[in-house]
């Protein structure tokens, strides 16, 4: 009976040892279900775990990368702002340059002061209230004088026609050479002047009834032919006087000297 056991129990050891033989040559070891599943589930939870880090700290890095777009909105919202004040700015110094436009503005109308030679209101008639006259005899052209009318007034004041000229009590005025007559009036600004010239009498001795004056009346006309301009002027003339005839004649007021300096 004992040989028959120990012949059993033998077999029974030597079928295991095969068996543990076997399963170690396939290549896979032996896996035992209740020791793997733990295993196995650790695995997995570990790597849930490693997935679930691994989403926190993308989710940590979509969050960084919120905060940066937020930051970068914010950013963006203070380069807007920048921008707008920097366009406040550059409205700021349109507005300067518009101001500052007015001032040229308004200095243009200073400047144009020209254009007020055209207001009735500042304008007035040339004569002896407002204006200094001279009478200067001229050695170039020969027997000739010269008229110098400043004005002396706070207005523009203009000079129609012609000076009307009288020596002492002589009852007729010399008549003026048309070939002299401006394109436009003669105005005069404050302290400017204008000028007309008198030939005295014939060079070559054709003129008649001639005569020396010691007292010279200079009339101003208005705003039509023939007609008073207000208070004549009495200049002074050289202690000698002055020798006239028939020939006696004079321009229409000129701006400039220079216009009748040949006449």
């Amino acid at each position: 009976m004992r040989s028959r056991r120990t012949h059993l129990l033998a077999v029974t050891g030597a079928a295991l040892a095969a068996l543990a033989l076997t399963a170690c040559n396939d290549g896979t070891g032996t896996k035992d279900d209740g020791a793997s599943r733990p295993s196995s589930t650790a695995s997995s939870a570990t790597a849930t775990g490693g997935k679930g880090t691994a989403t926190s700290a993308s989710g940590d890095t979509a969050g960084a990368d919120s905060s940066s777009g937020s930051s970068g909105s914010a950013k963006g919202s203070s380069a807007s702002t920048g921008s707008g004040s920097s366009g406040s700015g550059s409205s700021g110094s349109g507005s300067s340059g518009s101001s500052s436009s007015g001032r040229s503005s308004s200095g243009g109308s200073s400047s144009g002061g020209s254009s007020d030679a055209w207001d009735p209101k500042n304008r007035v008639l040339c004569n002896g209230s407002n204006t200094k006259v001279t009478a200067q005899p001229v050695s170039r052209p020969l027997n000739h004088m010269l008229i110098t009318v400043r004005n002396t007034g706070s207005k523009y004041c203009d000079l129609t026609y012609f000076p009307v000229l009288r020596f002492d009590e002589m009852q007729w005025a010399p008549q003026a050479d048309e070939k002299t007559h401006p394109q436009a009036v003669t105005t005069l600004a404050p302290g400017e002047s204008g000028y007309a010239a008198v030939l005295l009498s014939s060079a070559d001795g054709s003129g008649e009834g001639g005569m020396t004056g010691h007292r010279l009346t200079v009339g101003f006309q208005g705003t039509t032919p023939n007609s008073s301009g207000g208070a004549s002027a009495i200049p002074s003339l050289p202690a000698k006087g002055v020798y006239y005839d028939s020939s006696l004649k004079v321009t229409y007021w000129q701006q400039n000297q220079s216009d009748i300096a040949g006449w």
